[in-house]
């Protein structure tokens, strides 16, 4: 119910923080932190840059309605859905951290996801994997560190080519990006958060 501007903190700045997380900018990943310093504002310009809202960096009405229209009323946007980020089991189960925070992350990819697919003009996106569990992974070949066991993973597939899936999504803060030229990734574009940077699909010049 307020405005958000930088020098502020709360659970409604985390909460801003992961819907403009796929705002960061050219290899960079937004703190879920609860704190509007600098690079929130930032990425709140460029979130009301890509929507054409005023581009003050500060969220108020216009923005927060903006989140409203593509929002539905599990906090997932529009676009994407927990469903779609979890073919594996209901529960979130058996992965390599609790229910609760492989749901969490995987909510946060959807943000970023939705960032992506506008930059792209708002052409359909499609998750062919999201959310494993140990035996899902398993069951996949996924590598034992696979970080869809972590819910903070998606394999992309869609009407852009993957290599343009690949590139655009160096902008909205997967530090993990795997796609054609990286083995085992001809059809489908990889993207993650983890705690280092990894970017390799060869045949797309990354």
């Amino acid at each position: 119910g307020r405005t958000l501007s930088q020098g502020m903190s709360g659970e409604d700045v985390r909460q801003l923080q992961i819907r403009v997380s796929g705002y960061p900018g050219y290899q960079s990943v937004l703190a879920l932190d609860g704190v509007f310093g600098p690079a929130t504002k930032a990425a709140v310009t460029r979130f009301q840059q890509a929507y054409g809202l005023a581009a003050d960096g500060i969220a108020g009405p216009q923005t927060f309605n903006k989140i409203y229209a593509l929002q539905d009323n599990d906090c997932t946007p529009i676009h994407f859905s927990y469903a779609e980020l979890n073919r594996c089991n209901s529960t979130w189960s058996g992965g390599a951290v609790s229910a609760s925070t492989a749901k969490f992350n995987a909510r946060v990819v959807m943000w970023k996801l939705e960032a992506l697919r506008h930059a792209l003009g708002d052409v359909p996106i499609y998750v062919s994997s999201g959310f494993r569990s140990y035996a899902c992974n398993n069951a996949a070949g996924g590598s034992s560190t696979s970080r869809h066991l972590y819910g903070d993973a998606a394999d992309l597939t869609g009407s852009p080519s993957l290599c343009t899936l690949a590139r655009q999504a160096r902008y909205h803060g997967f530090r993990e990006i795997l796609g054609p030229g990286y083995p085992g990734h001809s059809d489908h574009t990889h993207v993650a958060n983890k705690s280092s940077w990894t970017w390799s699909a060869s045949s797309c010049g990354i």
